[in-house]
Formats: C-alpha cells, structure tokens, sequence
C-alpha cells in the first residue's frame, strides 16, 4: 500500500533496491511524479562540486543536512557523506 509522502512508490521502491537512502529515495520519487523523469534528471543546481568546496564550508553544509559524526571526517570523507545522504 502507497505511503502518504511517497508519491511515486515504484520508483521509490526502485531507489531502495538500489541502496539509496530513504530521505534520497523519496526526494527523487517524489519530483519525478510530478514531472517526467528524464527532466529530473536534467536538474541541476548551480553550485560548484562538492569537491571544490573548502572543508569548512563541507562541515557547514553537512551540519545542516544532519550528517552524523561530520567533525571528525577528512574533506573526502565529507564529500562521500554528503553525495550519499
């Protein structure tokens, strides 16, 4: 049975077949059902990659998307964070 806050729950089971995480599986199921799936795609922001960010700005960034453990993470270990979260 569909969940309330999932609005496309194939893709999202999909995403989690997959290995996405549960916050990353909804997020794309959700803008994917209200638009075609290849235009998501094509979204993008406009900020540079994360590996052309500084390590403060990392943790900064992190903080706010609650990554666990984020003060003691290497800038590498910050961007795999953030990428997979």
């Amino acid at each position: 049975m569909p969940r309330a806050q999932i609005k496309d729950e194939k893709t999202y089971q999909k995403l989690r077949e997959k290995g996405e995480s549960k916050e990353k599986a909804a997020r794309i199921a959700n803008a994917s059902a209200g638009s075609s799936r290849k235009s998501v795609g094509k979204k993008g922001g406009k900020s540079p990659s994360y590996d052309d960010w500084n390590k403060d700005d990392l943790v900064k960034r992190a903080r706010e998307i609650g990554v666990k453990g984020r003060s003691t993470m290497t800038k590498a270990q910050l961007v795999k964070a953030l990428r997979n979260h």
